[in-house]
Formats: structure tokens, C-alpha cells, sequence
């Protein structure tokens, strides 16, 4: 698996990057130039600017960098969703506007949150720094914030210097999250503490070389009594753990014409009794949070459970946990899932996937897990371009969010639950797909519509598969997005070739350094070197067609079977999709245990009779990793064998 590797330590000569005002930073750098003109391409730049930032202003580096860390991995952010999220340090520009902007639709619009916190204003008053310098230049900004932490340090009368224990700056740390709820601050703060006691160290998105080395801590909690936060917020509705900052904004259920199928935007249920709740959904916008939240409040648009703010990881809950929103693409999804949209656009990626919003929607999950039973892996917990179309007609038009730019090994360590487990050296039948995240930039284009080389060089999620073993082989097709089986290709939106970071597949081959998986009915060969391998082994199962069955169907939902229908609710057609799953061919298997149902909901009040009610079948089904979405066979069609 493939791992950036960093220079450990740091240098303690400030970078040439701005005018630096401070007497301490002019002595580590007299010759110091205007903003921005050195540390572009410099690797150690952020390192140092650490280290001089917590020289400046009597930060310990540790705590600094730990910070840092859980704000934006120390990556250089150029600003998100409507309220900023700047550089390293994640200094919020409130000025830009709040989510106060998208609220005022429908007959009782939720309370507006209060402002963000203005983090940028206030760093620019403490070094006398423009906010342009600190929005752009990356010593500006580590050292507004570290002006930030320090001057909470000195009003809560505790005590600053490099040499400080870390563990006196557990309230200021806290401060910092930007939130004045007493159990969000103390979660951010708890995260910072954990980083400095585990250690970390990686090469940013724009090739910056930083490092943490680990060390004992122990947190003066109690001092977080001081911020006089907000002890216990009365959050209504929500469904949502201690330590995120969540709100509810309720998507209407509303008629929206004369008829009874004429209503909006989600559909009444009884899960997780009926529909059994078994999947979370990971999804992007493709809009700005203000836009989102106009859009789930209008009753003729659709719905989803919660949404995630950019800049800071702010929550919106929208519907009760035993409703079903209307965010798949799949009825089938729909019922089983809840579903999480987070701010962004998948073209842009880091851009809009903050830390912060990485954090609250990794804690959020584990919580819905916990309470709906739901396994922490990624045939459970997946993304919206993983979810098949219903019939051969819909797959072409499915979603590819979030896209190559989410950082699932990234997220799944955020969970709790690495990628990388129950691996074994001994395993030859199946593996993983696990190629790193920030060293694995593969070729992505047209992310602006129009331009082959818009995407620039960013990480990426998944691995290319190519027809036979060679990096100039075609990429393979995907026949339900092009009929004629003709190649896919680098575009941003074409799934049609991608081994996603953490999906498991069958092995179908292997010749030197490349391996070949079952990908959508044909053989898809990746580089995989023994020497820096891009997939793991792994252990499970794998389903093989029946004995004297020409091919196996596949099928985009597990819809029961006919007689299972009771008298007034008409038989579901259950229709293959177009993939062929033939003699020879092996797919690995993601659940046993899928329900099969039809959740039957055509009409807006829930008393209509057969209406609103869960048809169950006695079929079988599996969930198996046909391609990039995964599909379901049924139990009747295969033989589940052990993998090797």
C-alpha cells in the first residue's frame, strides 16, 4: 500500500514567504520578503512555519501543529462553503456570509445558526496582517493562528511559552473548534489531544512535508470551564451524538397537487422496524450549503436525512430516522438507507472536503451505526456512485458522487475501522483495492466540462484498470454506460474503469507486477507490484453461477418474488441488468444477509389501503462487487465458496 513518507523533525529558520512583524520572526529572518514569494514550492516551508510561529507567540509546536492537523490535515485550503475555512489553520472569514442566507423558505423556516466565529478578522487584528495575506500566505496564516490560541491562553489567565505543557492549552485548544457549545469544543479538543498523543505525519495536497512525532499529554480539561460555553443545547429533533454541532431543518412532507401521488419530499415510514435500516449513503451537493438547504425545504424537490457544512462540519438534520428519503436513485437504497450530503463539488475535491467535515461526518456515522446495527464496512457504508440502477435503462444515468476526490482510506480510519483490517498475507482469491490516497494522483480530466487538463494533479480514490497488462492498453468499457462496450476513459464523471480504494474483488489473473479482477463481466488488469502494492489481500467469499446456468442475472435491487405480493399491491418487476456474470467469472461478496422487500409508499396519506407497507419475500439475495457499484444475485443463482 502506498504511504507519503516525510522528513521527521523540523527546521527552526523561519521560510522567506512575507514581511514579518514581530521582532523574534525579523531576527530568524531579516531578509523575509513580501507574501507569498518563496514558500510556493518549498517542502519544509510549513514545517518551519510552525516553528517560528510558535517562537512568535509562546505556542507550543505541538499543540500548534496538532491543531492544524485536525482542522485541515495541514493542508493549504483556499477557502470553504459560504463562511471561508482558510490555509492551514482553517481561519474562517464570516464576512462571506452565513446559512442565515438560506433559510426563509416554507410556512415556519428553521432558527438561522448563530454567525461563524471570525477567525480571519480576528487574527488580522492581532498580527496587524491584512486578511489577504492571511487568506493566501502560509506563515500569515500559522501565525494568525497561533495569535489566536495564544491571546485566549493570556485571557484565561493561563500560562504561554514554547515550553509550556501542552496539556495547560487543552481550553484555548478547545476555543478554537469556533463553536459555543460546550460538548462540540471539548470534541474538537479531544481530537487535537489525540493527535499529539499518536503522532502523524504526511506530505500535503500541494507537496508540503510536515510531521507530529508522538508524546505524552495529559489534558487540563477542567480549564474548559473558563470559555463559559454553552453546557447543554436544547437541539429539538435531532438525531445526533453528544459532540456535534447539529441542528434541525425538517424537510416538508407536503401534498403538492390534487392528486394522491402529488406530494413531496420524502415518504412516511416505520424503519427501522419496516424498512429494515441496513446502509449509509455518502453523497456531495453539488451545491453550496445555502443552496442545499433551499433545496430540501421546497416540497416539490426531494430529500435526505442530514447535510454537512464545508467549512466547519456543521450538521442540518432533515428527516425523522423512520422516514425515507428520496436520494438514491433507488428505491430499493432508498428504503434500507440513510443518506448524507455533504457540501462540495466532486470535480474540486479537497476544495470543498474539509477536516472538519470529514470529522462530523465520520463521528455521525459511528453513531447511526451503533444505533441501527449497521457493519463499519464499505459494502454498508458507501457512496452514491456505488449504487446500481434499478433496470439496464436507469444505469447509464446513476450518479458518480462524491466522486475520485473522496478520501475513503482517509474516512474509514476516521471511523474507527481501517481499511487495511482482516487482511492475510495467505489470501490469493480476493483483495482490496488500497492504493493510498495522497501519493496515488491519477489522471483525471475535463473537471470543468470543457477543458482536458482543467483537474490539475490531485489525490485520487481508485486505481485505472486497462484491458490486458500494460499502462497503454485501453481502459475496459462498462456496457451500461456505453452499449457498445468501447472504452471508458480518464473523464472526471466516467466510473466506468475505476477500482475504488477499499472495495474487495475476485481475482481473475496475474501476470508479473499486474493483477486482473471480475470488474462488470470482463477482466480489468491493474499494476500491482509486489514492491509497492495498490491492493491488499484478503479474506471472504466469492459467488460462481450454478452448475448449468448459461450466466448468473444480476440484478440492481432484491425485490421479492411474486407470490410474496399480497392481493391489491401489484408484482414488482425484477429486471437484470445488462452485465454479464458467465461460467469462469467470480465476484466477491459483500453481504449475506440482504433483506428482501418492497417497500410499497405511492400515496400521500398513510392510511390509503396496501399503501405505506412492506411486502417480504422468502428469496435470497446477495450483495456482490460486480464493478464500481456493486449489483445483487440471488441465492438461487450461485454457489458461495470460502476464498483461498
Amino acid at each position: 500500500m502506498r504511504q507519503s513518507l516525510v522528513t521527521l523533525g523540523a527546521v527552526a529558520a523561519v521560510s522567506a514567504g512575507m514581511a514579518l512583524s514581530s521582532p523574534a520572526a525579523q531576527a530568524a529572518d531579516p531578509s523575509a520578503g513580501t507574501a507569498g514569494s518563496a514558500a510556493g514550492s518549498d517542502p519544509a516551508s510549513r514545517e518551519r512555519a510552525f516553528t517560528a510561529a510558535s517562537a512568535e507567540f509562546g505556542v507550543p509546536r505541538t499543540v500548534l501543529e496538532a491543531v492544524s492537523y485536525a482542522q485541515t490535515r495541514w493542508d493549504f485550503n483556499p477557502g470553504h462553503s459560504s463562511s471561508g475555512g482558510y490555509g492551514p489553520m482553517h481561519l474562517v472569514d464570516a464576512n462571506l456570509g452565513s446559512a442565515a442566507e438560506g433559510r426563509g423558505l416554507g410556512e415556519a423556516p428553521a432558527p438561522a445558526p448563530a454567525p461563524a466565529a471570525d477567525t480571519l478578522g480576528r487574527a488580522a487584528t492581532l498580527t496587524g496582517l491584512s486578511e489577504d495575506a492571511l487568506r493566501t500566505d502560509e506563515l500569515a496564516n500559522i501565525r494568525g493562528g497561533a495569535a489566536l490560541l495564544a491571546a485566549t491562553q493570556k485571557r484565561l489567565g493561563l500560562p504561554t511559552g514554547e515550553g509550556t505543557d501542552a496539556g495547560q492549552w487543552y481550553a484555548a485548544v478547545a476555543d478554537a473548534s469556533g463553536s459555543a457549545e460546550q460538548d462540540v469544543a471539548v470534541a474538537f479538543a479531544d481530537d487535537t489531544y489525540s493527535v499529539i498523543r499518536a503522532g502523524a505525519s504526511r506530505t500535503t495536497v500541494d507537496g508540503k512535508q510536515v510531521s507530529l512525532l508522538p508524546s505524552a499529554v495529559t489534558p487540563q480539561a477542567a480549564q474548559v470551564d473558563k470559555l463559559g460555553l454553552l453546557k447543554k443545547q436544547n437541539r429539538g429533533d435531532v438525531d445526533c451524538p453528544p459532540g456535534l454541532d447539529c441542528e434541525w431543518v425538517p424537510a416538508p412532507y407536503a401534498k403538492t397537487g390534487p392528486g394522491a401521488g402529488d406530494y413531496g419530499n420524502h415518504d412516511l415510514a416505520n424503519r427501522p422496524v419496516a424498512p429494515k435500516i441496513t446502509n449509509i449513503v455518502i453523497h456531495n451537493t453539488e451545491a453550496t450549503y445555502d443552496t442545499t438547504l433551499k433545496l430540501v425545504s421546497d416540497p416539490d424537490y426531494l430529500a435526505w436525512n442530514y447535510t454537512l457544512r464545508s467549512s466547519d462540519g456543521h450538521i442540518a438534520q432533515h428527516l425523522d430516522p423512520k422516514d425515507v428519503g428520496w436520494h438514491a436513485g433507488n428505491w430499493y437504497i432508498n428504503g434500507h438507507s440513510i443518506g448524507l450530503e455533504h457540501e462540495g463539488f466532486a470535480a474540486t475535491g479537497a476544495q470543498w472536503f474539509s477536516e472538519p467535515m470529514y470529522r462530523s461526518s465520520a463521528r455521525l456515522v459511528r453513531y447511526l451505526a451503533d444505533k441501527y446495527d449497521i457493519p463499519l464496512d464499505m459494502q454498508h457504508i458507501f457512496g452514491h456512485d456505488q449504487i446500481p440502477g434499478v433496470t439496464p435503462a436507469n444505469v447509464a444515468g446513476m450518479h458518480w458522487d462524491p466522486g475520485p476526490y473522496w478520501n475513503w482510506e482517509h474516512y474509514f480510519q476516521l471511523l474507527g475501522a481501517p481499511l487495511q483490517a482482516h487482511t492475510s498475507g495467505a489470501a490469493k482469491d480476493l483483495v482490496r483495492i488500497l492504493p493510498g490516497f495522497e501519493d496515488n494522483r491519477q489522471t483525471v480530466t475535463f473537471c470543468d466540462g470543457k477543458t482536458a487538463d482543467s483537474c490539475g494533479s490531485q489525490p485520487t480514490n481508485f486505481v485505472y484498470l486497462h484491458t490486458s497488462p500494460s499502462e497503454s492498453a485501453p481502459l475496459v468499457g462498462d456496457i451500461g454506460r456505453k452499449a457498445n462496450g468501447a472504452p471508458s476513459t480518464t473523464s472526471v464523471s466516467d466510473i466506468g474503469a475505476r477500482a475504488q480504494a477499499g472495495l474487495t474483488f475476485a481475482v481473475a489473473d496475474r501476470q508479473g507486477d499486474w493483477t486482473a479482477i471480475w470488474f462488470n463481466g470482463v477482466k480489468g488488469w491493474f499494476l500491482n507490484p509486489a514492491a509497492d502494492p495498490t491492493a491488499v489481500p484478503v479474506k471472504g467469499w466469492y459467488v460462481v453461477p450454478k452448475a448449468g446456468l448459461a450466466k448468473a442475472p444480476v440484478y440492481g435491487r432484491a425485490y421479492p418474488e411474486a407470490s410474496a405480493y399480497p392481493a391489491g399491491i401489484p408484482v414488482q418487476a425484477l429486471a437484470p441488468l445488462q452485465y454479464t456474470f458467465a461460467p469462469g467469472q467470480r465476484y466477491a461478496v459483500g453481504d449475506l444477509t440482504v433483506p428482501t422487500d418492497y417497500y410499497r409508499a405511492v400515496t400521500f396519506s398513510p392510511d390509503t389501503p396496501n399503501d405505506h407497507v412492506d411486502v417480504v419475500g422468502q428469496d435470497r439475495y446477495y450483495q456482490i462487487s460486480l464493478g464500481h457499484r456493486f449489483a445483487f444475485v440471488r441465492a438461487a443463482d450461485v454457489d458461495v465458496v470460502p476464498a483461498q
